[in-house]
């Protein structure tokens, strides 16, 4: 029974650091959506429970984790000063706005914590809002004052709403991560407290 539990301790150690770069970040600007085809930018900690979480909502169509927030160029998960864990999301505004895609981002994450999210913590894991338009900013500072209204807890969002800087995908190791490594990423996922804590902000979903 020992040797089973140093093993599972070993995997949630491995999965709570997070997995390891894998080369280099590829450059990504902004750049023109897709046709029919809208882009946002969210901050919610672990960019792979992000990008789980956002995959799974109808009209979403390609989420990409990545590097936002700085002006380090080609940031890689070991060095990327000034940029936080972020998400790239690709949706059909025809079946979901981005109104309610903000709306959805808020309530699976802690908007309230200013330290990061859950067991991660430091300003790479804190949350973020990047809008690429003047109509997205206003969606977004409406949600986030809808947001505040429907807490559970008492506190105060202080989550940003900001101008888009910069995204720079993560290595491809981190893409797709909780498809390509279930059992880490729950170990991760269950270790970190994000369900119960979201719970807790939230109230049961």
């Amino acid at each position: 029974m020992k040797y089973i539990a140093s093993a599972v301790v070993a995997l949630i150690a491995l999965a709570v650091i997070a997995c390891q770069p894998q080369g280099q970040a590829q450059a990504q600007g902004q750049g023109p959506a897709p046709a029919g085809r809208e882009v946002a930018y969210f901050a919610g900690g672990c960019f792979w429970c992000v990008e789980h979480d956002m995959a799974k909502i109808p009209g979403v169509i390609d989420v990409v984790s990545g590097y936002a927030g700085g002006t380090l160029r080609n940031p890689t998960y070991e060095n990327h000063p000034g940029h936080i864990e972020s998400v790239k999301v690709t949706f059909d505004p025809a079946k979901i706005s981005y109104r309610a895609l903000t709306d959805r981002f808020f309530r699976l994450v802690d908007p309230t914590d200013a330290g990061g999210q859950f067991c991660d913590r430091g300003h790479e894991y804190t949350t973020a809002i990047w809008t690429t338009s003047p109509a997205q900013k206003r969606a977004a500072e409406a949600s986030k004052a809808a947001a505040a209204r429907d807490l559970k807890i008492s506190a105060r969002i202080v989550t940003p709403v900001l101008d888009y800087v910069s995204f720079w995908p993560a290595e491809g190791y981190h893409q797709d991560y909780a498809e390509k490594n279930p059992v880490r990423y729950n170990f991760y996922r269950t270790g970190c407290g994000r369900d119960a804590r979201v719970r807790e902000v939230w109230g049961r979903r």
